[in-house]
């Protein structure tokens, strides 16, 4: 059964136009002119207990918006959503304690509180047992290094540190689902190493759903078997990882570096896009002629120094959403 389905769902914001002035301000007020905006258009998908799910778009995609419909923050205009069996509208109680949140740009730790401090209040808030409590807590603090700044006041922790707590935090009450947004932003290598060892183990050990929203193309390319990509609020890609590579990018590069100037470099089925000296770059499609049978013809009749295959990437395949959609 899927932990989490989202049928047709779609959420309309109502925007009032003000204009300018003491006339447009009075104008607003007693005679508004209203438009209605939609954020989400129709999306549905589900997700199986235990995938790691890169959920991605432009800005103002409408990620944001789906991802508070499905903590319950936000109800949809329409639709239906099931986040392990409830409904987050209906039921929001219920369903917090099955999640986890993590916002990059907020925290859910208390400013003025050293770190242990936020992690106990948290404890009483979600009723977690004491056995159970120090339980994750020595799981988490082992593998999030926590123990070297637990007993720091939240304003005084650096971003890294910060974030690293937020992780803790919602995995304090052992959710089965962890909703991440941003999770990285803002943090150097080193702390963004820590912070995708986290989610890896946590989703090996523990078996955690993971939603990942990010920018950053490194952590859904560490991250994710599956993307989900939106733009303009629907759903335009859904699949795993490599399959949705090999689909959207069908082009490969080849980079040849030649001994000597040739007079003949061409192929019938590559094209020369590019040529610097003795350098040349060969596009192909890898459905008409391989990698290796290109290399054997140009084996065959030029005199090769040295020679790379570039395969397209992450970035690369999503370039190629967002200028199609």
């Amino acid at each position: 059964m899927a932990v989490i389905e989202v049928q047709d769902i779609v959420k309309d914001y109502v925007l009032v136009k003000k204009g300018r002035g003491l006339r447009g301000s009075l104008k607003a007020l007693f005679a508004p002119e209203r438009k209605v905006v939609r954020g989400v258009d129709g999306v549905s998908f589900s997700i199986e207990p235990g995938e790691i799910v890169g959920y991605i778009g432009p800005n103002g995609a409408g990620k944001s918006t789906t991802i508070k419909m499905l903590t319950g923050i936000l109800h949809p205009t329409s639709g239906t959503i099931r986040v392990c069996g409830i409904s987050p509208q209906a039921d929001r109680k219920s369903v917090v304690r099955k999640l986890g949140v993590v916002f990059g740009q907020r925290t859910q730790l208390y400013w003025d509180l050293r770190l242990g401090e936020s992690f106990e209040l948290l404890r009483r808030i979600y009723q977690v047992s004491k056995t159970e409590f120090d339980k994750n807590m020595k799981e988490l603090s082992e593998v999030l290094r926590l123990d070297e700044f637990i007993d720091t006041p939240v304003r005084q922790l650096s971003l890294g540190q910060r974030m690293r707590g937020d992780l803790a935090a919602a995995m304090l009450h052992a959710p089965s689902v962890l909703f991440l947004d941003e999770p990285t932003i803002g943090l150097d290598a080193e702390a963004k190493h820590a912070i995708r060892n986290f989610i890896a183990e946590i989703n090996r050990k523990r078996g955690v759903t993971v939603i990942l929203t990010t920018h950053d193309l490194d952590d859904v390319e560490q991250l994710c078997s599956r993307l989900i990509i939106v733009n303009h609020g629907k759903v335009v890609e859904d699949g795993p990882m490599g399959e949705l590579i090999t689909k959207l990018t069908p082009k490969r590069m080849l980079v040849v570096e030649l001994e000597r100037p040739c007079e003949d470099v061409s192929h019938p089925l590559a094209d020369i896009i590019k040529q610097d000296g003795l350098k040349l770059w060969y596009q192909f499609e890898k459905s008409k002629i391989s990698a290796a049978e290109l290399i054997s013809d140009l084996s065959a009749k030029l005199p090769i120094q040295d020679l790379s295959v570039k395969e397209p990437d992450i970035e690369d395949a999503i370039r190629q959403v967002y200028q199609g959609s």
